[in-house]
């Protein structure tokens, strides 16, 4: 697989002190957040953690795109709500992986349609592109 070429418009910028357990803050200030392992984890759970940093950069991510989608299909997708999970885990090999399911509820048009935007929207949005191939992504409409 090769690497996609980019004509970058915007670059955001974060730094992470003491991993997973300390604070994260975006160059500008409009990101400064405690990250915590969840409790799940063996964490306190107290502050954010990756990972929903993660689902949420992805579900606003993807809920532009099909926002994209959208106006090019001519579908109204005003009220429509996009929901990422990210789970963590162990993998075979004794390293760390991610899963995520990205769940659309698009309330104006009907099933079929709304099944179609939604993968579409996933051959769109960034975060699928990044993903793709990398972890395992499942679609639901709901």
């Amino acid at each position: 697989m090769s690497i996609q070429s980019v004509d970058v418009v915007y670059t955001a910028v974060a730094t992470a002190e003491n991993g997973r357990d300390g604070r994260v803050a975006s160059d500008d200030g409009k990101l400064d957040v405690i990250v915590n392992p969840s409790k799940e984890q063996g964490g306190s759970g107290a502050g954010t953690n990756p990972e929903q940093l993660f689902a949420a950069g992805y579900s606003a991510c993807f809920q532009g795109a099909l926002s994209v989608v959208a106006r090019r299909e001519n579908a109204d997708v005003s009220g429509s709500r996009v929901t990422a999970k990210v789970g963590i885990g162990k993998t075979p090999d004794g390293g760390f992986g991610l899963t995520a399911e990205i769940s659309a509820a698009i309330p104006n048009v009907d099933a079929a349609t709304a099944r179609d935007l939604v993968e579409k929207a996933h051959q769109v949005c960034p975060y699928s592109h990044a993903t793709r191939g990398n972890i395992e992504v499942t679609l639901t409409v709901v």
